[in-house]
């Protein structure tokens, strides 16, 4: 018996949806690249509502990353202005992340090279785009 023929159908799905996804990465670099940013501060921007300023712990807790490392990032994405720092309005100790019009700009543009389908995606049927979309958001939505 094959790998394969021994994975669960989740896991062998995952193992596809992360294949697809890496041979795509270098899009998504050459898209942050476009803007002078590097795959962190794009991923740190398209995280980001325009219209919800979050503290910086937030955010370290959305990329998954140190608080020491998420200062860095949005050091230089505000040195950008595609950001900006914020007291937040319950706890002056705390600095909410908020996207300026410039990075509104910016994550726009980004959202629309990153929500490009690959190749391998637009040659499928409309049929079958809509039917692995209708999976995938029952998955994100946690029903199955």
């Amino acid at each position: 018996m094959s790998e394969v023929e021994t994975r669960s159908a989740a896991a062998e799905a995952w193992a596809l949806m992360l294949d697809l996804l890496g041979s795509h990465r270098a899009t998504f670099a050459a898209a942050a690249a476009e803007h002078g940013l590097t795959p962190q501060q794009a991923w740190a921007l398209r995280r980001l509502d325009p219209d919800q300023p979050i503290p910086m712990s937030d955010l370290a807790g959305i990329l998954g990353c140190d608080a020491s490392n998420v200062t860095g990032i949005v050091d230089r994405l505000e040195a950008r202005g595609l950001l900006e720092r914020r007291p937040h309005p319950g706890d002056r100790r705390v600095k909410n992340v908020a996207v300026t019009g410039t990075g509104e700009t910016v994550r726009a543009e980004l959202l629309l090279a990153m929500h490009t389908p690959p190749p391998e995606l637009a040659a499928l049927s409309p049929a079958a785009q809509r039917r692995l979309r209708d999976v995938l958001r029952a998955a994100r939505a946690g029903a199955g």
